[in-house]
């Protein structure tokens, strides 16, 4: 984080910007030219200390504010409050601002999309175009983008040019301009090192509906082995999308609205008539193929492995444990695969109150030892070479009481709806998101998050177009990868969120939800008697296809294979066991007659 001195000598650098050039105010987003999630720069931080994913700050003469969604709100005021107001997205302008309409507001094309300024300022104020040039610090060096082969992407480069080259001549368009980094980077089966948390070489391209290509990427990116995979196409400078454009033929042209900046829509917008606005490769992408669909399961089965060794140590550790070490212990295990990288976004580890703080991040003056009766929310996930996982677990460090038990199960019953809807009524993420929220909304309840997010293929842990969330209206599809994570959060007291990532598959010629996660969930924490049959049946199923998947994975050697003896629901006939008929039963015996069984918990406590 910065240093609040330094957070103030920006804002007064700001300022004095401001007098210089006439304005009232200037705007400071979260993101860099390219708009991706995790960029290496983040002048919001700089400027205003606040750490989250989306946001932007409004720095006037006398007085400044911080936007957020309603993830952040906690979060923001925690890190901000001291001198920005914030204001939650979707919002109404201030009270305290007078006559906005009147008002002269600065910012960088080159940071904002027309898209943006028409969702949080149109028709509000008078927005001049200027850049502010922030000093950074000299970027690492330059990572080598490598290649994926067809075992790994499932599909060769060239078929997917195709498709985009059909797309553009049935509509008319001659020219596509896929201002997405992540666009880029599946279509081209490239990926690189230029993002904290994601495998993305930074680019863009210009393809013609007769397939040829321009590369805007840093050449210093592209090695000998590149170059001859790159051989029909044209590598051009960063900055050469003017003369590029000049000697494009005439004819139309499409951009992003969400991605494609002011700066680079007006070069556009010289020589060309944009007809449409939304990148076809969004929608392409987010169907994943058979292969990427089976070296996901297997990055799952991996990550499932090392995040359930984590809950077996967190459950079993009798020394003091903090939020840092429940981060570096997680990162540790999932180091231990071979095809791990890195993880897919910064860990989540909110302890007691910290855990009410949606996307938390624990630093020296927030982190805490976990104490005793604690409720601990875990949220994590990994880059493999075979995919990108998310996962969330709510766990107990102790006794938990009935309202936290009950907020707890209804959290689980929303989830559980979730995954065991039926897509083809519930065919968008706006209906499902509604399903999820039912069993809290019954309680007078709520989170202020979506229910859902679409993850990419060893890309973006978050991806559209979709969604499961109030606001998405995209048609479900077989083979897109979306999260599943219905929450409550009681400010400064604890959170509670529930995630597994799911695939959309088809059975009896119905489109369904399967778990790609394989975590078991915290037993300790549930009010069966809230649980109806289907429900139980559910998670006891869950359990089950878990085990099954990550059991030969846990060795003897580390006591796992005692844990799962002590977990699992073991048939008297030595038979049947050899036979693999092992159940992992989470205290669920209480609803079933297994009276041939005997049973243990894996998350009860030693005695």
């Amino acid at each position: 984080m910065v240093k609040i001195s330094e957070k103030i000598k920006m804002i007064k650098i700001i300022k004095k910007f401001i007098n210089a050039n006439n304005l009232d105010g200037y705007i400071i987003p979260k993101n860099d030219i390219y708009f991706t999630e995790y960029s290496k720069i983040n002048n919001l931080s700089k400027v205003t200390n606040f750490t989250g994913s989306a946001g932007f700050a409004l720095i006037l003469k006398n007085k400044n504010f911080l936007f957020v969604d309603g993830r952040y709100t906690l979060q923001a005021k925690r890190q901000s409050g001291k001198n920005f107001k914030i204001i939650e997205i979707p919002y109404f302008w201030p009270k305290d601002i007078k006559n906005i309409q009147n008002y002269k507001i600065g910012f960088n094309p080159k940071l904002f999309t027309e898209s943006t300024l028409e969702k949080y300022f149109h028709n509000r104020v008078n927005l001049i175009p200027i850049k502010l040039n922030f000093k950074s610090k000299n970027e690492n060096k330059t990572k080598k983008i490598f290649h994926l082969n067809k075992t790994i992407s499932g599909e060769s480069s060239s078929s997917k040019i195709n498709k985009v080259k059909k797309y553009l001549i049935k509509n008319n368009i001659n020219y596509l301009y896929s201002s997405a980094s992540e666009n880029v980077n599946w279509l081209l089966n490239i990926r690189g090192k230029d993002l904290p948390n994601s495998p993305i070489v930074n680019c863009k391209l210009i393809i013609s509906n007769k397939g040829r290509l321009y590369l805007f990427v840093d050449s210093k990116k592209i090695s000998n082995s590149i170059k001859k995979y790159f051989k029909n196409i044209v590598i051009c400078n960063e900055i050469e999308l003017l003369k590029t454009i000049s000697n494009l033929s005439s004819g139309s042209f499409c951009i992003d609205k969400n991605t494609c900046s002011i700066f680079d829509q007006k070069i556009i917008n010289s020589k060309f008539y944009i007809t449409h606005y939304n990148d076809p490769i969004y929608a392409l992408k987010s169907i994943k193929n058979k292969t990427e669909i089976q070296n996901t399961i297997k990055a799952h089965i991996e990550d499932g492995v090392a995040v359930t060794k984590f809950l077996y140590w967190l459950k079993y550790n009798k020394k003091k444990i903090t939020e840092k070490i429940i981060e570096r212990k997680l990162h540790i295990l999932r180091k231990k695969s071979k095809n791990f990288l890195y993880p897919s976004f910064d860990t989540i580890a909110g302890s007691g109150p910290n855990g009410a703080v949606i996307h938390y991040k624990s630093n020296k003056e927030t982190n805490r030892v976990i104490k005793k009766n604690d409720i601990l929310l875990v949220d994590s996930g990994g880059q493999y070479k075979w995919g990108t996982t998310d996962v969330t677990r709510t766990v107990c460090y102790g006794k938990v009481i009935n309202e936290i038990k009950n907020n707890f199960t209804r959290v689980l019953k929303g989830h559980i709806s979730v995954v065991s809807c039926n897509i083809n009524k519930y065919f968008n993420g706006h209906l499902i998101d509604n399903l999820a929220r039912k069993p809290l909304k019954k309680a007078g309840l709520n989170y202020s998050h979506g229910t859902g997010h679409g993850v990419g293929f060893f890309l973006n842990v978050h991806e559209g177009p979709q969604s499961i969330s109030k606001y998405n209206k995209v048609k479900l599809k077989r083979g897109m990868i979306l999260s599943n994570e219905p929450g409550y959060y009681s400010d400064n007291n604890y959170g509670i969120r529930i995630e597994n990532l799911v695939y959309i598959d088809v059975k009896n010629k119905k489109l369904i939800f399967k778990n790609l996660t394989c975590v078991p969930i915290d037993i300790e924490m549930i009010n069966f008697e809230m649980l109806s049959n289907k429900e139980k049946k559910y998670l006891f199923d869950y359990h089950l296809d878990v085990y099954s998947k990550i059991s030969n994975f846990l060795t003897q050697k580390d006591n796992y294979s005692l844990f799962f003896d002590r977990s699992c629901v073991i048939t008297k006939s030595q038979e049947e066991r050899q036979r693999g008929r092992w159940v992992w039963q989470f205290a669920l015996f209480k609803f079933y007659n297994f009276s041939n069984y005997r049973v243990r918990s894996i998350f009860a406590r030693p005695n």
